[in-house]
């Protein structure tokens, strides 16, 4: 085995921070219509020295074993993170613990960036949500419980505003 391999199965023997946080501040999703694999990550915030910290984490995933790995990888690096610092994140730094991901697996670390972004997308500019349109799903509120589970969007008006896409094979 690959070392890359060794670490994923290491991750996946035991991953960290996996389902729904009840009590979350922020919920971003992020679907890959490609491969069907769609990961969701909850974030719980605090206050620490007067700056938003990340206090917990979590995630749940329909994907393959790395996109789960990376997820459940970034839950723990982003704990005591700073809104800032999280948002300067890549995919690469996501799935690091990993090292280096194979070419058919980059858009695994991507999904989970695109899910922490998706998260802290409100957390940007208030100025600039209050002068825009609300988004036609709520997947970043935890105002609506159906929403706040991947088998609950596929069921909510997000799929026909474009936020989710998913093929029937």
């Amino acid at each position: 085995m690959s070392d890359f391999e060794d670490k994923l199965q290491t991750a996946i023997a035991n991953p960290q921070n996996m389902g729904e946080m009840a009590d979350a501040d922020a919920v971003g999703t992020v679907g890959n219509p490609e491969c069907g694999d769609m990961v969701r990550m909850w974030l719980k915030f605090t206050e620490k020295d007067g700056k938003k910290i990340i206090d917990r984490a979590s995630f749940q995933s329909f994907g393959c074993q790395t996109a789960i790995a990376v997820a459940s990888l970034a839950t723990e690096m982003l704990k005591g993170k700073t809104v800032a610092e999280a948002r300067e994140m890549k995919s690469a730094d996501l799935s690091k613990p990993l090292g280096p991901l194979p070419p058919m697996k980059l858009h695994c670390g991507d999904m989970v960036e695109g899910a922490l972004r998706d998260a802290l997308r409100d957390d940007r500019d208030t100025t600039a949500a209050e002068s825009s349109p609300a988004p036609a799903s709520n997947t970043n509120t935890n105002t609506n419980t159906n929403t706040n589970t991947l088998l609950g969007d596929m069921q909510q008006p997000a799929l026909r505003s474009g936020k989710l896409k998913v093929i029937k094979l």
